[in-house]
């Protein structure tokens, strides 16, 4: 198999490149090598390398600055997956993305099915949205992937901020009424070779891990399993302001993936666990 994966520096694609190596021939350009502003040299790349299955972990991740920057937003999160849909319709390739909570609206409680409405309250989640709408309407085979609360051992996080926070600051204010499922990276490149192995059936499907946690619970469990004793005061909100609207409710069922592929997704508590004890062993 010839995989093209972009965006392997990030917390995903790095997890994705070590975890698909077996499946195939890895193609993995970084920015030195592929500007992915640049369509026409991402044209003249798929040409060149001429790839049967494309991996796409590379988007526009910066929320609150997408509201400034919204053409370089639109051209990581619409314009390369639709770019990338097109070739994949036209050589009869297969192409994986990765998609977003901040397509849903974040309202009531009830976990989001890969069937509701959506409507993203920020820009960033615009364009996450207009990608997943060009790829399902290109007629390529995809499957697209929406998580949620994306961290790892690597790269920039929320775990890895709560850490660094601890070391100097013995309370800390957490917002509690958003509510989701904390995603490491590990395991969306493991469910992802999962997918290609078992050639999973084209089309739109959640990954995150079972259970649900408020940014206030991630922390404290964070400081929990990392032996910290900074304590977590809860805040709304309304008490962080930010440029770019959060959903309150990112909470997403997983039933659809776990019945086609037959698994049972891991709690986020036991996720954690893992993940954190990677980057403590560093």
């Amino acid at each position: 198999m010839n995989i093209l994966l972009l965006g392997k520096t990030g917390q995903t694609g790095f997890e994705l490149h070590r975890t698909l190596s077996p499946l195939g021939t890895i193609s993995a350009p970084g920015r030195e090598e592929l500007n992915l502003s640049d369509h026409q040299a991402v044209n003249q790349y798929l040409v060149n390398t001429r790839p049967n299955l494309i991996v796409n972990a590379a988007a526009w991740t910066a929320v609150d600055a997408a509201e400034d920057q919204k053409a370089e937003a639109e051209r990581l999160n619409a314009g390369l997956p639709k770019q990338l849909a097109q070739y994949a319709a036209a050589n009869s390739a297969r192409l994986i993305h990765y998609s977003s909570d901040y397509v849903y609206p974040g309202t009531g409680k009830t976990p989001w099915k890969e069937t509701s409405a959506t409507g993203p309250l920020s820009h960033y989640g615009e364009t996450k949205l207009q990608g997943d709408q060009a790829i399902e309407q290109s007629g390529a085979d995809h499957l697209i992937f929406r998580t949620s609360w994306v961290y790892s051992a690597r790269g920039n996080n929320f775990m890895k901020t709560m850490l660094r926070l601890a070391e100097s600051k013995t309370e800390l204010n957490i917002v509690a009424d958003q509510i989701g499922a904390p995603t490491p990276a590990r395991l969306i490149a493991q469910v992802t070779a999962l997918a290609i192995h078992s050639n999973l059936k084209s089309g739109l499907y959640h990954l995150a891990p079972q259970g649900e946690a408020s940014w206030q619970d991630f922390a404290t469990e964070i400081f929990h399993l990392a032996g910290k004793s900074t304590k977590v005061i809860p805040i709304p909100t309304s008490d962080y302001p930010t440029p770019a609207e959060r959903p309150l409710n990112s909470r997403m069922d997983v039933a659809k993936l776990e019945q086609a592929l037959n698994i049972q997704l891991p709690t986020w508590q036991s996720q954690l666990e893992l993940t954190l004890g990677e980057y403590l062993e560093k």
